[in-house]
């Protein structure tokens, strides 16, 4: 009889200072939260990538950048952050450290001196190559225990998710959220 008592105070609904009670919000069951879904399939993804990135001593965030530097010629720092959703501060550190490895280059803006462009230098490419092949081994053992086409449809339906998320007007509580920095770093 006392575990029926504790669990119906447990779950009692305070009193608000008008007297009744407060209403509960309901809330989807944590493990069915899309965040932490998201969160949690990342996360088992990554556990793999991060264990090949350290025989190169290479962090996640900064792999995220090497990549996304093999894709434009040279690319702006506020435009990098965005590309690699970085906070600005972190991604200031995270530059110098691969300044300093030789594994990028940090250029003036030829229209504005305040701004500096980004470029990944021929240290950073031979990097890429030596990591590429572990990287691509890691994506055809998820691709093979998960199946090609649902790889591919997952891809489609992440892609969907993301293009819907951008349209979608959702009222906002304190304003909108800054991209993360993983805690990683």
């Amino acid at each position: 009889m006392a575990d029926k008592t504790a669990d119906q105070s447990e779950n009692a609904e305070p009193p608000r200072e008008s007297g009744g009670p407060v209403p509960r919000v309901r809330l989807r069951h944590f493990s069915r939260s899309l965040p932490m879904l998201l969160l949690r399939a990342r996360e088992s993804v990554m556990k793999h990538f991060r264990n090949s990135l350290r025989m190169y001593d290479l962090t996640e965030q900064q792999w995220r950048i090497l990549r996304a530097l093999m894709t434009v010629k040279e690319i702006e720092v506020t435009e990098l952050a965005r590309a690699t959703f970085l906070l600005g501060p972190s991604l200031s550190r995270i530059l110098r450290d691969l300044e300093a490895r030789q594994l990028i280059e940090r250029h003036p803006d030829e229209n504005d001196l305040r701004r500096a462009r980004i470029t990944i230098s021929a240290a950073g490419l031979d990097l890429i190559e030596k990591v590429s092949p572990h990287s691509e081994e890691i994506y055809a053992e998820i691709t093979r225990a998960f199946g090609a086409e649902r790889m591919r449809e997952m891809q489609k339906l992440l892609e969907d998710l993301e293009a819907v998320m951008a349209n979608i007007q959702l009222p906002l509580r304190g304003g909108e959220g800054e991209p993360s920095d993983d805690g990683d770093e």
